[in-house]
């Protein structure tokens, strides 16, 4: 937003006064949705990491790796 209210005033392209309890309030919100992110990534792993088997590097051919053969030039 262009202008910025501070004590009834206009304030021309400055950020507004942070209030203590603004601030205290968004701690508290911010430090609640990273306890929900951690508490669920421990818990439920699959739902961030997916729900398959880790495939198995070995278990590829050359081609699927996009090898050429050895014996071309």
């Amino acid at each position: 937003q262009l202008f910025a209210y501070h004590k009834g005033g206009p304030c021309y392209r400055q950020m507004p006064k942070v209030t203590r309890r603004q601030v205290i309030h968004s701690e508290l919100l911010s430090g609640f949705m990273w306890f929900w992110i951690m508490w669920h990534f421990w818990h439920d792993p699959g739902s961030v990491l997916g729900h398959f088997p880790y495939p198995d590097p070995s278990e590829w051919t050359d081609e699927e790796l996009g090898i050429p053969p050895d014996d071309e030039e």
